[in-house]
């Protein structure tokens, strides 16, 4: 498997997600809106739950409905991402391997990404992230190297301004969703926000 690029978007909304729920295991989908083949690019993500993970029908339903709007919005599956409980533990557990492996079936090149609680922190050098690949039927550590996070202090600066701002507050996850409908689990309104900072009009590549 080759190279792994990851967004400012999709970093930024895990790091949120696992920010907000900080005593909870949360997870979340990992997606990409280009071709399948080469690279994989992970443009953004979907975050799901902050409780039962591994309860198997709140996940399908999850797992369908953003099935369905990638097909809608020119988007893929391409990965999972998941926070565990206890910051020092950023090893997959049973579910993760579970639902990495569902999505694997579909996505031969799916990676599967655990968030390490211990270096979530401001200021960090290096990406708070572990990541996975399926080999010789397995998931197996990926080479650091060939995983990407251009632009890394800028970033880590977008997610401070974030923080700076409140606007962590306007992550809406697939478990938020389902206590009220009317939120938005695709997150739009943070989408728009995280990419005004992106914009070169602020400075940021």
């Amino acid at each position: 498997m080759g190279e792994v690029e990851l967004s400012c978007l999709a970093y930024a909304k895990m790091y949120l997600h696992a920010s907000q729920f900080p005593r909870c295991s949360v997870n979340g989908l990992l997606l990409s809106s280009s071709a399948a083949g080469g690279a994989v690019c992970i443009t953004d993500c979907v975050p799901l739950l902050h409780t039962h993970l591994s309860l198997a029908p709140i996940t399908q339903l999850a797992l369908t409905q953003v099935d369905v709007w990638c097909s809608q919005t020119q988007q893929r599956i391409v990965g999972y991402y998941q926070a565990n409980a206890c910051a020092s533990d950023s090893s997959p557990t049973p579910c993760a391997l579970k639902i990495a492996e569902k999505i694997f079936e579909q996505c031969n090149n799916a990676v599967l990404l655990m968030i390490d609680g211990e270096k979530m922190f401001p200021g960090c050098r290096v990406p708070p992230i572990v990541m996975y690949e399926r080999k010789d039927a397995r998931w197996a550590l990926k080479d650091k190297h060939t995983i990407m996070l251009r632009q890394w202090e800028e970033t880590c600066s977008i997610v401070n301004q974030l923080f700076s701002s409140g606007d962590q507050a306007l992550l809406v996850d697939f478990d938020s969703h389902l206590d009220d409908i009317t939120k938005d689990w695709t997150n739009q309104k943070l989408n728009a926000k995280i990419m005004e900072l992106v914009s070169p009009a602020n400075g940021n590549v």
